[in-house]
């Protein structure tokens, strides 16, 4: 299939995109530079710019079936709010209806949506508010875009992803919707092996998935 990732020089953007090449898809990436990207394949395809440069992103959404968008703000970030993966969501469902592209696939944090319910109380209450508040950041723009996505026409998937971890993969992964079962990681490869399923899997269609091993 034509897909066009979102974030793919990232820490799980380049697991993703590796693993849409191998699954032989058509894949075309939007980043800031194209040197930034190591990967060589006969079906990519690297567009450079900005994310939120409508023109550049109205390209990139050329003739594409599946949006996977694994934005992000590098690492732990300034800890200071931010609205850039939402901003950036808002603004490729905006160019997808345009282009008539419906499937989208979108990462989020374990912690957002009703997904919070799902982490033990003393991580809620002390943890994340007093010892993690660059994450609390995250997932408030996480939670910001989930409503967005969730409140458009698309065919959508939000996966909730707990802390990923680039150890060998495991090969097998638990997908909850109302958190049984779910554990604190995930590795690199099975995140990676999950997103790509969801480009043909219809399973989580308009749902919010949390995964782990």
């Amino acid at each position: 299939m034509n897909i066009v990732i979102f974030g793919a020089t990232g820490f799980s953007g380049r697991a993703i995109l590796q693993k849409a090449l191998e699954a032989n898809h058509n894949v075309t990436i939007l980043v800031r530079n194209r040197t930034s990207v190591d990967i060589r394949h006969h079906n990519l395809t690297i567009i450079e710019g900005n994310v939120l440069d409508r023109t550049i992103l109205h390209q990139s959404l050329h003739n594409q079936e599946v949006i996977i968008q694994c934005l992000g703000i590098g690492g732990k970030g300034d800890g200071k709010p931010n609205t850039f993966v939402s901003d950036a969501t808002s603004i490729i469902l905006e160019e997808m209806k345009i282009c008539n592209v419906k499937r989208i696939i979108a990462m989020s944090n374990v912690g957002a949506g009703d997904s919070k319910s799902f982490l033990p109380w003393y991580f809620t209450k002390i943890i994340l508010p007093y010892f993690m508040k660059w994450l609390q950041v995250i997932i408030d723009d996480k939670n910001t875009m989930e409503q967005i996505i969730m409140r458009s026409d698309m065919d959508w998937t939000i996966v909730r992803c707990p802390n990923i971890i680039d150890v060998p993969k495991k090969g097998r992964y638990t997908a909850t919707l109302d958190g049984k079962n779910l554990r604190l990681s995930i590795t690199l490869g099975d995140m990676a092996n999950f997103m790509i399923q969801q480009i043909t899997d219809s399973t989580y269609s308009r749902k919010a998935p949390s995964i782990s091993n």
